[in-house]
């Protein structure tokens, strides 16, 4: 159905403005008349541009414009959150059109309401529900479009959305905990990386004054401590733009398609680090093609889409293996042992899985227990993360404090003495 940008005056005789969809411009005059609204002026809203035209030349539309344009984007918690409401009405057997509508009444971000009232207008004009999403692919990936259209094969859109949602959900806690479990050492080492050049740029260099005047020979430490003072405070500015520059050309060669499997062997090599990524896109896999095979959706296809979940380039060639060996018509547990890089425990539990035909609900199982995991280990990881932290700071300013000390006590000595 198509959105109108309107402007408008209200039965108070106060100037309004705001969206709304309607079948056509007479149908659009004649909802706002029940609202107590006579238009003025309105034109087409795609996307929200022309909303956003009509904003500039009067100076603001409704709050449900402005809110869409504030949140920049779609959020995969609003995609989940009205894949349930989705899940929910079709459930309660409302048809897809009518669902729609509803939603589309509900939605306040524009950036997700015009998609979602255009997917409503194809699907009035006959298009399958899983074609029209798939012309909005930003919103809605190809794991989507793939379980709504064997849903809509099968009959069971409704609990397959269901699943989607699960799914989705599921997907952003993950997300949140990892976010979560790494703010901490993120915040330390800024904060820490801070102070150090403050105390190497501005306090050393006070302090270290009165001994290079003396004339006497300083300890090897102290004079350590002078020199990384003096490049520091003489070529800050270098130092951070080659840091930069180190920085976004370190990107690109890890992105790139020589650097990327040897960056990604490196990390799953780490101690500590390297097991929690590859828990993490152990259970990514398994959520994603249990899902999948559940809702219907065949186990290459599935394959193909759950490779793509994973951010490890080493799992994805595994996956892809495992791919061209079930096509062959071997066994996925005995594919992706083959590889190395999947856990036993999963390895196990597919193969059990696949004996007796219900390798949708392991894999399930499998995702429960390594999210489950992953906590745990997230946990292990900032637990053993933190102490390093504290201790190389701390090694950092005991280094600092001696070398700063020892010259004086060197002093008092030789004072003594005499």
């Amino acid at each position: 159905m198509p959105m109108y940008a309107y402007k408008g005056v209200a039965n108070s005789g106060k100037s309004v403005s705001g969206i709304r969809d309607a079948d056509t411009p007479k149908t659009l005059r004649q909802l706002l008349r029940k609202d107590g609204v006579l238009v003025t002026s309105f034109e087409l809203s795609k996307g929200g541009k022309a909303a956003k035209a009509a904003n500039a030349k009067k100076g603001g539309l409704s709050r449900e414009v402005d809110l869409g344009g504030l949140l920049g984007g779609v959020k995969k918690v609003e995609i989940a959150a009205l894949t349930r409401q989705m899940a929910t009405l079709i459930k309660a057997g409302i048809p897809l059109s009518e669902a729609l509508g509803a939603l589309v009444e509900q939605i306040s971000n524009v950036r997700l309401k015009t998609p979602v009232s255009e997917i409503r207008t194809a699907v009035n004009e006959g298009m399958s529900f899983a074609d029209a999403m798939s012309k909005h692919p930003k919103l809605f990936d190809e794991l989507y479009v793939s379980m709504v259209r064997a849903g809509e094969l099968a009959g069971n859109l409704d609990e397959v959305l269901t699943r989607l949602a699960d799914f989705l959900e599921a997907s952003q806690k993950l997300k949140s905990k990892i976010t979560g479990a790494m703010i901490y050492p993120a915040v330390m080492i800024v904060v820490g990386t801070a102070i150090m050049v403050v105390l190497m740029i501005k306090v050393i260099p006070q302090i270290t004054e009165m001994f290079t005047q003396g004339g006497k020979t300083l300890p090897l430490n102290t004079r350590m401590l002078i020199a990384v003072s003096g490049f520091l405070g003489h070529d800050l500015l270098w130092i951070l733009v080659a840091l930069v520059l180190g920085g976004i050309g370190f990107s690109k060669w890890k992105a790139s398609k020589e650097g990327k499997p040897v960056w990604h062997a490196f990390v799953l090599r780490i101690p500590a680090l390297g097991e929690l990524v590859r828990t993490i896109n152990a259970g990514r896999f398994a959520r994603t093609l249990g899902t999948m095979l559940q809702s219907g959706v065949p186990m290459l296809r599935s394959l193909d889409t759950a490779k793509q979940i994973v951010s490890n380039v080493l799992i994805q060639n595994a996956i892809e293996d495992a791919k061209k060996a079930v096509t062959e018509g071997e066994s996925l547990a005995a594919t992706l042992k083959k590889s190395g890089q999947f856990p036993p425990t999963m390895i196990h539990m597919t193969a059990v899985g696949e004996r007796a035909g219900q390798l949708e609900q392991m894999l399930e199982r499998v995702a429960v227990t390594y999210e489950t995991e992953v906590d745990t280990k997230l946990s292990r990881f900032t637990a053993l993360l933190e102490p390093m932290m504290l201790v190389v700071m701390g090694g950092a300013v005991a280094f600092i404090v001696f070398s700063i000390l020892q010259p004086i006590m060197d002093l008092g000595s030789l004072t003594g003495s005499k």
